[in-house]
């Protein structure tokens, strides 16, 4: 019985993971082209910003090689488990994919937000990590340890770039209603939708990856106002 509880667990764990991962690293292609648009000489920060997203493509990769070990496929999760997804719906009022990028480079307080937003998002999944190391439940699976421990080591160059660009440009660090933001909906996931997703045996699993259709046509080009 409690085989099956640790299976479930790290079934569900890894399923929310890896729609995270690579929900974030195509998210940060659009924090890219804003960046390379407003501060093209900023050549420090862009390069962080590459290392980020290179890292979160290895991570969406590693969790996807533990499903094909286990010869399964991810559940289908969506947005609702998106902890970037949540942040950006409230900050912005908009989903990731109707946040319109041409509006992030405009407008410098919006690009600003953007970057509180990913901060924030990215100490949460660093303070998560070194939870989640500690926990029984991942030390007996082999695979999904060393996962963790290279996510651990990722970590922190993921969100210290965007604190030191608000730093240096003289910008405001993360507001407390930012921070209560993050808090709830880390508290909402926790409490409520992963338990739900958990206790769910009808959940349907993935049928493709979710980087199945990446070779698509590159997006319109953008241009500084």
């Amino acid at each position: 019985m409690f085989a099956a509880f640790r299976r479930r667990y790290l079934d569900v764990l890894a399923s929310i993971y890896i729609y995270n991962e690579h929900r974030g690293y195509t998210s940060i292609d659009r924090v890219l082209e804003a960046v390379r648009v407003r501060a093209p000489d900023d050549h420090v920060f862009i390069a962080a910003i590459e290392k980020h997203r290179a890292d979160e493509r290895k991570h969406y990769m590693m969790f996807r090689r533990w499903f094909e070990l286990q010869g399964t496929m991810p559940l289908k999760v969506d947005r609702a488990l998106g902890h970037i997804d949540r942040f950006v719906e409230i900050i912005f009022g908009v989903t990731i994919d109707e946040l319109d990028t041409q509006k992030v480079i405009d407008s410098p307080d919006m690009f600003e937000r953007l970057c509180r937003v990913i901060m924030l998002t990215e100490m949460r999944g660093m303070w998560q990590v070194e939870k989640l190391l500690k926990s029984p439940l991942i030390k007996h699976d082999p695979v999904m340890l060393r996962i963790f421990r290279i996510v651990e080591k990722d970590e922190p160059s993921h969100w210290m770039p965007y604190r030191d660009w608000l730093a240096r440009t003289g910008r405001r660090q993360a507001k407390w209603t930012e921070r209560l933001t993050d808090f709830w909906i880390h508290r909402e996931l926790l409490f409520l939708k992963i338990p739900f997703l958990f206790l769910n045996p009808w959940l349907p699993r993935r049928t493709d990856w979710a980087d199945a259709n990446e070779n698509e046509p590159a997006p319109r080009p953008l241009v500084a106002a």
